[in-house]
């Protein structure tokens, strides 16, 4: 995957993908004892920065038994040289720890860190600690935490006065693939991830546990952050970086022309929202096609959206087979937008079957009411090809998948990842903490939780921003996967414009249409 559009992305390694950058980085002559001293030294730095003035600070440093126990005890070495006060508490006999944790567990007390069992906290009469360091389960964690390291973090949580909680790599009790505790989970102030962040630490339902999430750098090579597996990419202001660029000497057609289907009478407002989206987000030109009845609400006094009525004059319903005029417009556009307030009758089926059957139709965008068609109909799906993207809600999703929404929800990852075995198209799994995939492909995530973005309308803009992106992409190897990834945080981005203005909500889907040029800015 070395030099793929996504290298540029943050990486965002499981805890088994960021055990094998470890073991490549040893193989590589590093020896596992400077990565946990460089670990350290990383969130030295980054508690030093929240807390200036560490000298007389009373530290207790909960050791665990793997690698997080001897980034504790590393850790505590430097926070004496600082002239802060660290006691380190451990959960098994000093004589039971290995290797490179056995290494600075001894170079610590070599310099005079004292260290104490764990029972210490409860039995022995101890200044209150003013910052208090969680090494207790670190990466590797999965299932469910024993009773005895449950205790530990409820202890740490109901501590009183609160001290300043400090996480090493992933807060202890939290899942980092899912972000989700287990069932409970330390709640820190930072948490300082090691070489990379985790997916599930950039999970928006995570920010509760983790606080500030910073990732602190320990000399991983870079042939190994490059060459090595990682099966998440992070969707934040990098991603913006990657938007296609203006062309020299360029004109309207550089940009793409982007046909919308939708928007019949009563749902017309949704088909304006793609077609604007699409325009807002650099297309050239946009042509929004309709039963012909619904053609001055699908415009809405837009000039730029050119419009392709179906039918007679008052006609409502979708035609069964293509028209001339449509099939021509339809070989003029470099990506299709269809769905948008589509409708689900019998017309629209039989619309959507003459459409997928038409040789060589431009890549489309598959939203809304067109996302349940398909799933009523293997025989629609069936005709998806890569360069297609599906834009679900959870809803959507759920009866693509012929399963129950709440399942969707209970777990995203496995929800698109069955999504993505099922189509060879791209796919967007809308909501909080988006997600987009595509066969072959890493999983993007978006770390957002934008408030603002949580109102009808709003997927209808981010089909539009896909398809425009799409058509700009048409040239690259995965222009499915990147437009959908592109548009998620062009989207997301919109929205924390729209948040300045709006900060309790209010704001409507046009406004965050009219937001994604300034987006495009960040």
């Amino acid at each position: 995957m070395n030099g793929e559009w996504w290298s540029a992305l943050p990486p965002l390694p499981l805890p088994h993908e960021m055990q094998q950058w470890d073991r490549q980085a040893v193989e590589l002559g590093i020896l596992p004892e400077i990565l946990m001293e460089n670990a350290a030294a990383a969130a030295f730095r980054q508690l030093s920065a929240l807390c200036p003035r560490l000298a007389e600070k009373q530290v207790w440093l909960l050791m665990g038994s793997g690698n997080n126990g001897g980034d504790a005890a590393c850790l505590a070495r430097y926070l004496l040289d600082a002239g802060a006060c660290p006691h380190v508490f451990h959960t098994r006999p000093l004589e039971h720890y290995r290797n490179e944790t056995a290494y600075h567990l001894r170079t610590a007390r070599t310099c005079g860190v004292p260290f104490l069992p764990v029972a210490a906290l409860t039995e022995t009469p101890l200044p209150h600690p003013d910052i208090l360091v969680d090494g207790l389960l670190g990466t590797g964690f999965s299932g469910q935490l024993r009773d005895d390291a449950r205790r530990l973090v409820s202890f740490v949580n109901e501590l009183s006065p609160r001290p300043l909680i400090l996480s090493l790599d992933v807060p202890s009790g939290l899942d980092a693939t899912s972000g989700l505790p287990c069932p409970e989970a330390v709640k820190a102030d930072m948490t300082v991830s090691f070489a990379a962040a985790k997916p599930g630490l950039m999970l928006p339902w995570a920010r509760p546990y983790t606080g500030e999430c910073h990732v602190g750098p320990i000399a991983m090579p870079a042939k190994v952050r490059e060459e090595g597996p990682c099966s998440f990419r992070l969707l934040d202001g990098h991603a913006l970086t990657l938007l296609p660029a203006m062309t020299a000497a360029s004109y309207k057609n550089t940009y793409g022309h982007i046909l919308v289907m939708g928007g019949r009478p009563g749902m017309c407002g949704a088909g304006h929202l793609a077609a604007r989206g699409a325009l807002r987000s650099g297309a050239g030109l946009v042509t929004a096609a309709m039963p012909a009845a619904g053609e001055d609400q699908v415009r809405m006094g837009w000039p730029e959206i050119m419009t392709l009525p179906l039918g007679d004059p008052g006609n409502r319903d979708w035609p069964a087979q293509l028209p001339d005029d449509l099939r021509q417009r339809l070989h003029q556009c470099r990506a299709l937008v269809i769905g948008p307030g589509m409708g689900r009758g019998k017309d629209s089926h039989a619309f959507l079957a003459a459409l997928l059957k038409e040789p060589e139709r431009p890549a489309c965008v598959f939203d809304a009411d067109a996302l349940m068609l398909l799933a009523g109909d293997p025989a629609l799906l069936a005709a998806l090809g890569p360069g297609d993207i599906l834009t679900p809600h959870p809803g959507e999703a759920a009866a693509l998948l012929h399963c129950p929404g709440s399942a969707v929800q209970q777990d995203r990852m496995a929800a698109l990842k069955a999504l993505c075995a099922a189509v060879p198209a791209a796919v967007v799994l809308k909501g909080a903490g988006t997600l987009v995939g595509q066969r072959d492909c890493p999983t993007g995530l978006s770390p957002l939780d934008v408030p603002q973005l949580a109102m009808g309308g709003s997927g209808d803009v981010l089909a539009g921003c896909t398809a425009a992106l799409l058509a700009r992409l048409q040239e690259s190897p995965r222009a499915a996967h990147q437009a959908a990834c592109l548009a998620v945080a062009l989207h997301a981005a919109a929205g924390r414009i729209l948040a300045r203005t709006h900060p309790h909500r209010g704001n409507v889907a046009g406004e965050l249409a009219d937001a994604l040029p300034q987006a495009m800015t960040l």
